[in-house]
């Protein structure tokens, strides 16, 4: 981590925020709800630069544990996508408007 955190800021923090748990080489790691995901966190995703993502997303304890698990682009794609679904919505999908497929100009 980037920063060091105190007990008391940790357990304000696990008070605070709302955790899913998922899987990642036989470790239950905490995982924040998607709500509480920053647009920071998706962009370190998609760039794969999972450290900064594990900082961001995971519960302050869990990010060393993620961090020596040293897993394989495979577990982690495996554990990034249980993660979101366990916290509310699977990575890709966006909650955003559908195009209609119709186009509505006059012809």
């Amino acid at each position: 981590m980037s920063e060091t955190t105190t007990p008391a800021e940790a357990q304000e923090t696990e008070a605070t925020e709302e955790y899913a748990t998922a899987e990642l080489a036989g470790e239950t790691l905490r995982v924040k709800t998607i709500g509480k995901w920053r647009p920071s966190y998706m962009r370190a995703l998609r760039l794969s630069d999972f450290d900064t993502w594990a900082e961001g997303v995971l519960h302050p304890d869990d990010v060393d544990k993620f961090i020596d698990a040293d897993a394989t682009f495979d577990e982690i794609n495996e554990f990034v996508g249980a993660a979101a679904q366990a916290a509310g919505e699977p990575v890709g999908k966006s909650g955003g408007r559908v195009r209609s497929s119709r186009t509505t100009r006059k012809r």
